[in-house]
């Protein structure tokens, strides 16, 4: 993540998981002192808690939308099974 304009807005989905990603990377080839470890789980935990959060959002958003679209056309799939 850059340090300008961004420092306060949230990372996007795909941004969290990009750093999820090289954070892991870092671990798992051992390119992490002992002293930064901790550092990197406890961003690593809040990166992925803003993950689920937004996987949450959207899927209520996707229910929502589905749910509208349904009440407002419910003989749609009525008519393209007679088809």
């Amino acid at each position: 993540m850059t340090k300008s304009g961004k420092a306060q807005q949230e990372p996007s989905y795909g941004e969290a998981a990009a750093r999820l990603e090289e954070i892991l990377g870092k671990i798992e080839e051992a390119e992490v002192d002992i002293d930064e470890l901790s550092g990197l789980v406890g961003e690593a935990a809040s990166l992925v808690a803003l993950c689920r959060d937004k996987i949450h959002a959207a899927e209520i958003q996707v229910k929502t939308i589905t749910e509208q679209l349904e009440r407002e056309e419910p003989d749609l799939a009525g008519d393209e099974s007679s088809a």
